[in-house]
């Protein structure tokens, strides 16, 4: 397979034009959806199941901020498959969105959620780093702890449909609030537009910054539009502590460091999250939350904590086992590439090895999750090293979960 940026890049001027496009007419003719046969993603999955639904989205027409059903399914139409994961192929544009077409999230967000529920099955918040067990991992297999989570601002759009003015205004504010941070989160903000282009890179290539919008996912989203106003990264003086500031959503609150002690990476997310919360209500700003979806993210992968727990895990035995992706269902977790969603695996089994749900477990029960599942990943790797079958082992994992 080619490098998937080499294929993006080819991609993007035209993925450009194509959103730009699509943002002002319908993507179905005569109130219908183009043929989804051969699609791979939830969207596509969900009409399927249900060919009629799409005809009764269309007639409820736009939220009050003007998001329609084709805006929500643009960029799942656009990309019908993912080289490395089986996408959403949907975003919400505004709080209301979920609640108007509920009746095409709801079913999506069983689907992707491990059959969560909406409005029956309970959200679940709690955020008690000290309630962590066996937080500091194996240094040899573990080179890097992260976690990372989203929010978004009441009374303003979501990145999919944010208009320029209400960004840049949005970003003023936040930016105001986060300069206010102390203690070992006190650091700077910067905004994209006064970054050059190798500065970027360089905070690209140290994973303190989000790339820029070359993915077709995000571009057919609506997530490269006015670029770069109204993006900001704001980093502790450690770099341990960031924050991206409209990217995917309004925040993305990431700790992160080097080595394996996941629980003071925890920790000082944990920290991070409820000073950022405490001037954001100063400043008159609230969060996007209700008790059906938690918190509300742009991609319906997100809703509920929000929160990825990650680890760069090196497992170059495991990985090429037939069982791996099994493995890895069982044990409700995901890889990912080092680089982010579009980026091959490492040649030398190094993954960012991460919580596939987000809702119906609280903060620290997903960041439990992570910890006890890479120690079994790495109690795999260990018996592989020393030429053991792990035929029995991977037996009781599937049966455990």
């Amino acid at each position: 397979m080619k490098n998937y940026y080499t294929i993006v890049s080819k991609m993007m001027k035209t993925a450009i034009l194509v959103s730009i496009v699509c943002a002002s007419t319908n993507l179905g003719s005569k109130n219908s959806l183009p043929d989804l046969k051969g699609y791979d993603n939830y969207m596509a999955e969900v009409f399927q199941s249900n060919p009629s639904l799409y005809t009764k989205m269309k007639k409820l027409g736009k939220t009050k901020l003007g998001y329609s059903i084709d805006d929500v399914i643009r960029t799942g139409v656009q990309n019908p498959s993912h080289p490395f994961i089986k996408t959403v192929g949907a975003t919400a544009g505004d709080e209301e969105s979920y609640k108007k077409f509920q009746a095409f999230f709801y079913p999506l967000i069983r689907l992707r959620h491990n059959g969560f529920r909406p409005g029956v099955d309970k959200v679940v918040s709690d955020i008690s780093p000290n309630k962590i067990k066996n937080g500091v991992l194996d240094p040899k297999y573990v080179l890097t702890t992260r976690v990372r989570a989203g929010r978004n601002f009441k009374d303003y759009r979501l990145p999919p449909s944010i208009h320029n003015d209400e960004r840049t205004r949005l970003e003023a504010s936040i930016k105001n609030l986060l300069i206010k941070l102390g203690g070992e989160h006190r650091g700077s903000y910067k905004g994209l537009y006064e970054m050059t282009e190798q500065e970027h890179e360089g905070y690209i290539a140290e994973h303190i910054s989000f790339d820029k919008p070359v993915s077709p996912l995000l571009v057919s989203a609506g997530m490269a539009r006015h670029w770069p106003s109204g993006r900001g990264l704001f980093f502790s003086k450690s770099k341990n502590f960031i924050v991206w500031v409209n990217e995917e959503d309004h925040l993305r609150i990431i700790s992160m460091q080097k080595g394996a002690d996941m629980k003071k990476t925890f920790k000082r997310w944990a920290e991070g999250v409820k000073k950022i919360e405490r001037y954001a209500k100063k400043s008159g700003l609230s969060y996007q939350y209700n008790d059906h979806l938690g918190y509300v993210h742009s991609c319906p992968s997100n809703i509920g904590t929000g929160l990825r727990a990650g680890v760069f895990l090196q497992v170059p035995l495991l990985s090429k086992h037939t069982e791996w992706k099994n493995i890895l269902s069982s044990l409700r977790l995901q890889a990912r590439g080092t680089g982010g969603v579009d980026t091959k695996f490492n040649s030398k089994g190094i993954f960012d090895i991460s919580n596939l749900d987000r809702i119906g477990f609280s903060e620290t029960e997903l960041v439990q999750l992570v910890i006890d599942g890479v120690r079994t990943l790495i109690s795999l790797e260990k018996a592989l090293e020393n030429g053991d079958d792990i035929s029995s082992k991977i037996s009781r994992i599937e049966q455990k979960n």
